[in-house]
């Protein structure tokens, strides 16, 4: 079996704009994403900013607040909401 990769779509791009719009989705501010991820205000700014390069651990922060698995952070399209 082949995988074929999207080499011309960047990781950043990706994860800066599904973090964007899942926290206006649920009207959150940065702040408050930050701290239902246990982050800080700025990490989460950068983050969606793309001047941050971030953990597989701060992703998989992120998507536990958001209810979305870590997958769906890095995924083209719109996320699935994690059946937990």
């Amino acid at each position: 079996m082949t995988t074929t990769v999207n080499t011309h779509v960047n990781i950043r791009d990706l994860l800066a704009a599904n973090l964007k719009r899942l926290r206006a989705e649920r009207g959150w501010s940065q702040e408050q994403l930050a701290h239902e991820a246990g982050l800080h205000r700025t990490f989460v700014a950068h983050v969606e900013r793309k001047m941050r390069n971030i953990s597989i651990d701060n992703i998989e922060r992120l998507a536990r607040a958001l209810g979305v698995s870590p997958s769906a952070l890095l995924a083209e399209g719109t996320p699935v909401v994690d059946p937990e």
